[in-house]
């Protein structure tokens, strides 16, 4: 009997992890869970090329850093010499100090990783 309901649970399990995984990969991909996790952003990054407390992101997936003209980085981003590829924002997105350490933005970082491929999925429309 114990062997017996044991592929069900296993089953279930599985079944249960593609559901989550698949999730994820709808809300990564969908257009409200980018903007809704931009709302993060809005108040320093405009998305249409004009310039506020932080630099523009439109444009930023394979931008290099420090690289909109005229907006005042701070020594850390300069030397940084990073380009913003989907990684490198996933990493700068989930800890700014972390990935570049002395930069200016006052942000501690978004912890989940759903709503940072939403975000970065959100930015390469951004173009």
């Amino acid at each position: 009997m114990r062997n017996s309901r044991a592929p069900v649970f296993i089953t279930g399990f599985v079944l249960i992890g593609a559901v989550t995984v698949d999730s994820l990969r709808t809300y990564a991909a969908s257009d409200d869970g980018g903007k809704e996790s931009f709302s993060q952003c809005a108040a320093c990054h405009s998305t249409d090329g004009s310039a506020g407390v932080g630099p523009t992101l439109k444009g930023i997936v394979g931008r290099q850093s420090a690289s909109v003209p005229g907006f005042p980085y701070s020594g850390a981003m300069k030397r940084s010499h990073l380009v913003w590829t989907a990684d490198q924002l996933d990493k700068y997105i989930a800890n700014p100090q972390g990935a570049v350490p002395g930069n200016a933005m006052p942000y501690a970082g978004m912890s989940d990783a759903a709503q940072r491929s939403a975000l970065i999925a959100y930015l390469e429309t951004l173009k």
